[in-house]
């Protein structure tokens, strides 16, 4: 499945685990920058980079036509907004300007060619989000979160901020929780928006509005077009004849509407999601290339997909790539523009000839050299059995590397990943730190647990009310799969997950028993504090997750592992951030006490100046080595078995 050993020697016998590997934690961090949002100008295509060996620094580059490129930021400025503390949607092009959020001080800024760029809003407790432009009036529309209510929660409003001399800056929608996606109509008479209202999340219920922008730019007959409550509106765009497209989870699966007539219709109904948990702002799977033709992008049974829609026939074509996993998706006359991976395809920007079918890379996160080809392990797509009768989802990575074989009767360590959210999913890109693990001899499942995104709304739901049951059920029984199908050693069984990933982490090695070590990268030990300190976004996310506090203070407590400390017999490495405001040092350092006065093994790594998620080059090279020497020194000594 991974290829021949092109060299002529013949594999050496090792123990799983202790496999050298060309996948050092010094190549991932000096090869590997994150791409996220993309845009579109004329001709140019422009994107954002986040660079590790920059501390993280989040870069806007523009690309031309023949092929050269310019950072529009030049250092220090960090193109990276806080709204939501996620972030997303941090920059948009007007013309030959690039408007973006500056991440020291949060202010909005416009840079032009040659010149330093010049901030355009406020010293002011302000951040902006998701802008776009109203030409016809000269000013950007945005999510504006104001922080200037101490001991209150942020207010987020839509807003304006003028582009003229006078720099002013009108609320233009306020009074509920959240806003996103504000977007113009192409004749600028005509604004659309979401927003909803606690305690949902966006991909339980929101609100698709929209009004009309007088002469003055005040807003008028404003009016809600879809959703509610109980149904989730993802991107609304208008097309270029003027009429609304979104995507509606109505059918139970994210498919692609439109409205016109005063009715609201699908273009396509099938069962695959043509929408994305909106964790942050900017993103996009679909796109219009022409009047009449749309390039969107797809998830069924895991996979993405590209394909062409007809908006008159109501028809859709599949389009072929080499990509598995696509978002970020934009096009012009011709072409399509996305963020596109696959198993053995890094992460890359892709510019998509749609006459020829011929794509060309103009970005990749880090370029695959041949030592680290010959490596790769594939996932391979698994379903197994779990609770109630259910199945569920995973990646597995089976243990790959063409230099070394496992003694006779040997099987390798697993390595269970739980990903973050919870309302998330495992995409499948090639991912060094994946292949870090595979290549030194672990087996990796990637779970997608009940609560996962890209199975439709009733594998999204089921979740609601059982977080630390259903992930935990998963989690175990993914991994006992994999033991009675002979694939791994269950006596060596590992699991790790960062943010809610953590927390799945932490209470599947608190009340279950089938694990022998794990890693939270900035995990949930007590829910009780995420409910009481965490930011505006996620404050009530909880209240469907687990029950609403603190009339359900007694699940809360139950399900947290902080207070379980006792039944916990697993070493544990702990990775946080000092500035995390998400999950606060004070979750992991409770933890880390516990288990030190009961004289478990454990280890506690503070990162200064990290938040949410690593970003600097020497914090991902030093939680890399430390947990594979944390593994090695504790859990895979050579007749060590646990």
């Amino acid at each position: 499945m991974n290829g021949k050993n092109p060299k002529s020697r013949l594999p050496e016998t090792a123990e799983y685990g202790f496999w050298k590997s060309p996948i050092t934690s010094d190549l991932i961090v000096a090869e590997t920058i994150l791409l996220g949002q993309i845009a579109l100008s004329g001709e140019d295509v422009y994107w954002s980079e986040g660079r590790p060996s920059e501390r993280g620094r989040s870069v806007i580059v523009q690309r031309r036509p023949d092929g050269s490129t310019t950072d529009v930021n030049p250092p220090p400025f960090n193109a990276r907004t806080r709204v939501h503390e996620y972030g997303g949607g941090a920059f948009l092009i007007d013309g030959s300007a690039v408007y973006f959020s500056n991440f020291k001080d949060q202010r909005l800024y416009r840079a032009q060619e040659n010149e330093t760029p010049l901030a355009i809003t406020p010293e002011a407790p302000w951040r902006y989000a998701d802008g776009v432009s109203d030409l016809a009036h000269r000013r950007l529309i945005c999510v504006r979160e104001d922080h200037s209510c101490s001991g209150r929660e942020a207010v987020n409003t839509l807003a304006a901020v003028d582009l003229s001399d006078d720099r002013g800056m009108r609320v233009l929608v306020e009074g509920n929780d959240f806003y996103s996606n504000p977007r113009v109509s192409r004749d600028d008479k005509q604004l659309a928006w979401l927003t909803w209202n606690h305690p949902n999340m966006p991909w339980d219920g929101t609100e698709l509005w929209a009004a009309e922008i007088e002469a003055d730019g005040r807003l008028s007959q404003q009016h809600q077009i879809a959703g509610g409550p109980a149904e989730s509106i993802f991107q609304p765009e208008w097309s270029p004849d003027g009429e609304l497209h979104f995507v509606s989870d109505r059918s139970g699966w994210w498919n692609l509407c439109r409205h016109r007539g005063g009715v609201t219709e699908a273009l396509i109904e099938m069962e695959a999601e043509f929408g994305l948990p909106q964790w942050v702002f900017g993103q996009s799977t679909y796109a219009f290339e022409s009047r009449s033709r749309i390039i969107c992008a797809y998830i069924q049974n895991g996979v993405s997909r590209m394909a062409k829609i007809d908006t008159v026939s109501c028809t859709m074509e599949p389009i072929e790539t080499a990509y598995t996993h696509i978002s970020q998706v934009r096009a012009a006359a011709g072409k399509a523009v996305f963020r596109g991976a696959a198993g053995r395809l890094p992460a890359a920007i892709v510019e998509f000839d749609l006459e020829t079918g011929e794509s060309q890379v103009l970005q990749q996160s880090f370029e695959v050299k041949s030592d680290v080809a010959r490596c790769i392990s594939a996932p391979e797509a698994v379903e197994f059995p779990t609770e109630n009768g259910l199945t569920s989802h995973g990646l597995f990575y089976a243990p790959y590397n063409p230099d070394y074989r496992p003694s006779d009767g040997e099987l390798p360590p697993l390595i269970i990943k739980s990903h973050g959210g919870p309302t998330g999913s495992a995409s499948g890109d090639l991912s060094l730190d994946i292949q870090y693990w595979t290549s030194r001899g672990f087996a990796v499942f990637d779970v997608n647990y009940g609560g996962s995104t890209g199975y439709g709304r009733a594998y999204r739901e089921r979740l609601a009310d059982h977080w630390g049951i259903v992930d935990v059920d998963d989690c175990v029984n993914g991994a006992q799969y994999l033991v009675e199908g002979g694939h791994v050693d269950g006596d060596r069984l590992i699991i790790k997950g960062g943010s809610a990933g953590g927390y799945t982490t932490l209470a599947v090695l608190t009340f279950r028993d089938s694990f022998k070590a794990g890693a939270s990268y900035y995990g949930l030990g007590d829910l009780e504090a995420l409910a009481r300190d965490t930011h505006k976004f996620e404050s009530r996310y909880l209240d469907r997750l687990i029950g609403p506090y603190p009339e359900r203070k007694d699940l809360y407590r139950a399900r947290s592992p902080v207070h379980f400390v006792e039944r916990l017999n697993a070493p544990v490495i702990f990775f946080q951030g000092s500035e995390d405001k998400v999950v606060p040092p004070n979750q992991a350092e409770m933890m880390v006490e516990a288990l030190q006065k009961k004289g478990l093994p454990v280890s506690y790594f503070l990162f200064d100046g990290e938040q949410h998620g690593f970003r600097a080059a020497e914090t991902i090279k030093r939680t890399l080595d430390a947990e594979l020497y944390f593994y090695a020194a504790l859990l895979l000594k050579k007749g060590l078995r646990f």
